[in-house]
């Protein structure tokens, strides 16, 4: 019997590349599933989820309201900060006060961490531009501050810039310890129920696999550590790969759908989408 090939879309970034490795290795297996990855950067998964081109990809959590007729939320595979996420910083200013007026770079108009600028940003100007330039833009001038995601996370203060505010700390103090949604895998409805939650379930073994074998895993997502050693590497991924990433629970739920209203409410999304999770 021929497998199903099945396109599964994430990005090439070292948390994304240790969950998957499971699947990528063939380590883990799916009977009759042979899975296809697709790897892109996340503002163009984004894209290609709102034309419903893959059966399973990561998305942004903002995304999600825009996709929500054609997938399904997987309860595996989210990336959420706790106490911790994307971070505004700037080399000249310290405060949002003194960026009133001023040029803030942020990473992609479906990214979360634009949403949560928007949400936050007390209506300072943003404008979208590829994350790996956000950092070397502000550093020259042209931008007053930008949003850092990924691993500038880790390496923002070492090269100069200082925090003006972590929305996954802002976050945590703001809603009583809840988790910070920033990524998500769905699957697409049109594969139906049952094998939503094969591929699920399949997500879920290649992280359990990841995490029992670090060894192997580790320099695997670290092919995908742009500019980073391995201690950091290793911290990174293990920041985005947690406990709520192989089940990201009721307090996961929670946390989306609190995103999604202060989204609407705000005026940033459309709708609030009904969280289904498989």
């Amino acid at each position: 019997m021929s497998e199903r090939i099945v396109k599964v879309g994430h990005s090439p970034d070292p948390d994304d590349a240790f969950m998957f490795y499971g699947l990528a290795s063939e380590k883990v297996k799916l009977d009759g599933i042979k899975i296809e990855h697709m790897l892109e950067d996340i503002q163009s998964l984004n894209m290609r989820a709102m034309n419903g081109e893959l059966e399973v990809t990561a998305i942004s959590a903002h995304a999600f309201p825009y996709v929500a007729d054609k997938y399904w939320i997987m309860v595996t595979g989210a990336s959420m900060g706790e106490g911790y996420g994307p971070v505004l910083c700037s080399k000249k200013y310290t405060t949002l006060e003194e960026l009133k007026g001023k040029r803030v770079a942020t990473p992609g108009k479906m990214t979360t961490a634009s949403l949560l600028f928007k949400i936050y940003g007390q209506g300072i100007e943003n404008i979208d531009i590829p994350f790996d330039e956000i950092m070397p833009r502000v550093a020259s001038g042209e931008f007053d501050a930008g949003v850092i995601i990924h691993e500038g996370q880790l390496t923002y203060a070492a090269e100069g810039f200082t925090k003006i505010i972590d929305f996954g700390e802002f976050w945590q103090k703001e809603t009583n310890g809840l988790p910070l949604p920033l990524g998500l895998d769905v699957v697409r409805k049109d594969l139906g129920e049952d094998m939503a939650r094969k591929l699920s379930l399949g997500l879920k073994e290649s992280i359990r696999y990841g995490y029992t074998h670090q060894d192997e895993a580790v320099p695997y997502a670290m092919k995908w550590g742009r500019g980073i050693d391995y201690d950091l590497g290793s911290k990174f991924v293990k920041m985005y790969v947690s406990e709520l990433t192989i089940d990201m629970g009721a307090n996961g739920k929670k946390a989306l759908e609190l995103l999604f209203k202060l989204g609407y409410d705000r005026g940033f999304i459309p709708a609030i989408p009904e969280i289904v999770l498989y």
